[in-house]
């Protein structure tokens, strides 16, 4: 009897999310190079699509990063946060994709990404990812 693999309904659906274009985080050059402090965002208005759905998803994302040679310039990053509005992205996707994008941006030595979602359907979703040079 051969094993039948299994395959999720929504096999291939995000596989565009990590190439997918997002607009340009800006920076600045960090004036205080070498020392050793955090920056943290609080991105409380978060919005993006559920790929299932097509409903809204709520929640505040939350960054935190130690900066080297650059500083995350904030309107842009409010740019690239509103281009995730009309998206069909799941809550996994959402914070891997903003900490890579952040990370190919400013090279940070540190760097942490959460996304605090709204409860939907009576579950509270919490998702978080770390980097460290």
């Amino acid at each position: 009897m051969s094993e039948k693999k299994s395959v999720s309904l929504y096999e291939d659906k995000q596989d565009h999310i990590p190439a997918w274009k997002t607009p340009e985080i800006e920076w600045f050059a960090n004036v205080y190079a070498g020392r050793e402090y955090k920056i943290e965002f609080t991105i409380p208005e978060f919005t993006a699509v559920c790929p299932k759905t097509g409903l809204p998803d709520f929640g505040t994302i939350f960054i935190e990063y130690s900066p080297k040679d650059k500083c995350i310039e904030l309107k842009s990053l409010k740019e690239y946060v509103l281009a995730f509005r009309n998206v069909g992205i799941f809550h996994e996707n959402v914070v891997n994709k903003i900490l890579e994008d952040l990370i190919h941006a400013v090279n940070p030595s540190y760097l942490k990404v959460i996304g605090d979602y709204n409860i939907r359907g009576g579950v509270k979703t919490i998702v978080s990812r770390e980097y460290k040079e």
